[in-house]
């Protein structure tokens, strides 16, 4: 029992002040916090690029109503023994200009090697609507498709004709009203129309000057002048006809890819690997699992793409051990190859029949070309 004398008036001890390092150390967290409550909602000029899905060419795919059905299908397929992958890879686009990615998931994606904060005009050109870029991709994938196609059966020792025609026409575009879905090119200011790349060439010469398209439509062959239209695409000053472009070819066989909700061009090269390999006896993979990109043209040639650092992750997580890259992106391959995968570099058809060949083979990979290397 403690006894208290009522009349004797207990004084408080008195406060310690905050040390000098403590108010700074609380202040900058209060500051810290008010930054990153703001930079949360605060938006950016920037978009993450990252792995996206990875498909077996030589396996299957969900089609429009999510059934599993064979990625590439060929009459009278001769390869019914694959145990090996030819895998092709996307790339995922984080954000948009309706919802960019907050600072908080740029400072994130920077500082994780499988992403890249990229600027969103790259993506999403100043101008370009969310269906017209969308469009734009569809078209890009069903060109490349029948390049690839074309590309394969050539390489198979088939005889495959080809002309340009109109696929698609963007409503506000330079040839609205002026084409029409199904036109033959002929020519762009006189140089011939023999193939997609020579078209563009030809409109990006004239520097947004009219240029005189003659081409045939019904059988008749006739001229209109168009003016192209400026545009940023991938970052790069552009000038565009407005139409997107195929290669009308006429393939002694009957090739089906069947590859929904994915689009651009880069997955041309292993579209046209994926068919060789069904389309001849044999595994051409050796059992093992390849990954790879790059555009393809009829005439075999691999060109360059985007988001290759992205795909050399892809590829990693999804188990492959080699890797083919365009030999055009090797500057952005070099010193970002992830351990666990080996990369090879290819500009042709016939150089990445070459590398997949020396696989199967267990040959002298060290005599193949990387992107270290040269080709």
């Amino acid at each position: 029992m403690s006894l208290f004398d009522e009349n004797v008036r207990l004084e408080p001890a008195p406060r310690q002040p905050w040390r000098r390092g403590t108010v700074i150390g609380v202040w900058s967290l209060t500051v810290a916090v008010i930054v990153l409550f703001v930079l949360t909602f605060v938006p950016s000029a920037y978009v993450i690029q990252q792995p996206g899905p990875v498909y077996n060419t030589l396996g299957t795919s969900p089609n429009a109503d999510g059934e599993q059905v064979p990625l590439i299908t060929v009459p009278n397929e001769q390869d019914d023994t694959t145990t090996g992958q030819l895998d092709l890879l996307t790339v995922q686009v984080s954000g948009n200009r309706e919802r960019t990615p907050s600072w908080i998931e740029l400072a994130m994606a920077w500082f994780d090697r499988s992403r890249a904060v990229v600027p969103i005009d790259r993506i999403f050109p100043a101008g370009q609507t969310t269906e017209q870029r969308t469009s734009e991709n569809a078209a890009l994938m069903s060109d490349s498709q029948l390049e690839a196609s074309a590309a394969a059966l050539r390489q198979l020792g088939y005889d495959v004709p080809a002309e340009i025609a109109v696929g698609t026409i963007d409503d506000q575009g330079a040839a609205a009203g002026l084409l029409q879905q199904g036109d033959v090119l002929l020519s762009v200011d006189g140089a011939p129309a023999s193939n997609v790349d020579a078209v563009r060439s030809a409109v990006q010469k004239a520097a947004g000057a009219p240029v005189t398209v003659a081409y045939q439509r019904d059988g008749a062959d006739a001229t209109v002048q168009i003016t192209p239209q400026q545009t940023t695409v991938n970052g790069q000053q552009q000038y565009l006809l407005g139409v997107g472009l195929m290669q009308a070819f006429d393939l002694p066989v009957d090739v089906k890819i069947q590859l929904n909700d994915v689009g651009g061009p880069s997955a041309g090269m292993m579209f046209a690997l994926g068919i060789i390999d069904k389309m001849s006896p044999g595994d051409l993979t050796g059992g093992q699992h390849i990954a790879g990109t790059g555009t393809i043209d009829a005439d075999g040639n691999v060109g360059p793409i985007g988001g290759i650092r992205q795909k050399l992750y892809g590829a990693l997580d999804a188990g492959a051990t080699y890797f083919l890259a365009p030999e055009s992106n090797c500057n952005e391959v070099v010193g970002h190859v992830p351990d666990g995968i080996r990369v090879f570099s290819t500009s042709t058809l016939d150089q990445s029949m070459t590398v997949l060949e020396t696989i199967r083979d267990n040959g002298d990979l060290d005599a193949l070309a990387t992107c270290g290397s040269g080709s």
